[in-house]
């Protein structure tokens, strides 16, 4: 399963699902709630001015819960296809 997350809120997120036509889940975090709880809110230079917000993460979690890899400081051009080789190669082991 595949699910994406931001702090968007529910309308936005429903704008750039269709936008973008993807094929999965988004959630809204629009609390930044989860965020929170992931441990991903990071002290960020924005324009020279330090701002509190959401590095981009990925979390792999396995069928038992437990999150099995963390790929961070992601960037979006190419991450997809880094995520298909990490699970390729774990499917593997």
């Amino acid at each position: 399963m595949l699910l994406g997350i931001s702090a968007d809120t529910p309308a936005a997120q429903k704008k750039f699902q269709e936008k973008e036509k993807l094929p999965f889940t988004l959630l809204a975090d629009a609390e930044k709630k989860v965020a929170g709880m992931f441990g991903v809110m990071k002290e960020k230079n924005m324009y020279g001015k330090k701002v509190w917000g959401i590095a981009r993460t990925t979390f792999v979690i396995g069928p038992d819960g437990r999150i099995e890899h963390i790929f961070q400081k992601v960037n979006p051009d190419g991450h997809a296809e880094e995520v298909l080789v990490y699970l390729k190669q774990s499917s593997a082991a």
